[in-house]
């Protein structure tokens, strides 16, 4: 056991808990955040998808320990951003939204995407989104929903 602190959320957090548990069962247990799922349990699906620092990772491989003094973003955080009410409007807008299983992760995954290039090009969107697994839009719809934040969004990002 070890006292693991950092920010969540934007609220400063500590627990203490094995610092090899994975991050995404912390979120999910410790912390009621259930927007991040356990999809594959690989690191290869999104579904568990969190900001660390600003960069998409997947929290199912995240050992608790190494997001020490990190600045964690869940989907319930981003939601709460104005950057999310434009990501979110434009994904509705292109009917990128079905079964919304991999929907947080798309999220968070456009937003690390556009902190880094507000402007993307379609193959730097489907390579940022990489890593992110849907089995109902087929990505078309989603890369046209990240194109379309970018240029509503302008100055978000």
């Amino acid at each position: 056991m070890a006292e693991i602190k950092f920010v969540l959320n934007n609220e400063k957090v500590q627990i203490d808990r094995d610092p090899t548990m994975r991050l995404l069962d912390v979120l999910r247990d410790d912390f009621g955040l259930i927007g991040v799922k356990e999809g594959c349990g690989e690191g290869e699906c999104g579904a568990c998808s969190v900001l660390i620092d600003s960069e998409v990772a997947s929290s199912c491989i995240v050992p608790l320990g190494n997001v020490f003094d990190k600045k964690i973003v869940t989907i319930e955080g981003f939601k709460k951003t104005d950057r999310y009410k434009v990501l979110h409007e434009a994904y509705e807008e292109e009917g990128a939204v079905q079964c919304g299983f991999c929907i947080p992760g798309m999220l968070l995954a456009s937003e690390s995407l556009l902190n880094k290039n507000p402007h993307p090009s379609e193959d730097e969107i489907r390579d940022g989104l990489s890593g992110n697994l849907c089995r109902c839009t087929g990505y078309n719809m989603i890369v046209r929903a990240v194109q379309r934040a970018a240029e509503t969004g302008e100055g978000l990002w």
